[in-house]
């Protein structure tokens, strides 16, 4: 992975372990992303297979790209 894609996912898995105890978990993540995060850092996340994501986190993600 490089530099930018293990800092997406090292994000990602912050992001999904502070809103773990929403009600929503995995939407209040997508959300969260879907407002703050560039397009760019969205396209990159996107791409990747998932690897190195906690299990929310990757259906947050994959939950943003069926929306997107």
């Amino acid at each position: 992975m490089s530099s930018t894609l293990d800092n997406l996912v090292r994000m990602a898995n912050q992001i999904a372990m502070n809103l773990k105890h929403e009600a929503d978990p995995v939407g209040a993540m997508a959300e969260h992303i879907r407002l703050f995060w560039d397009p760019r850092m969205k396209q990159i996340i996107f791409a990747h297979d998932g690897t190195g994501l906690s299990p929310d986190a990757a259906k947050a993600i994959d939950a943003l790209k069926a929306s997107a």
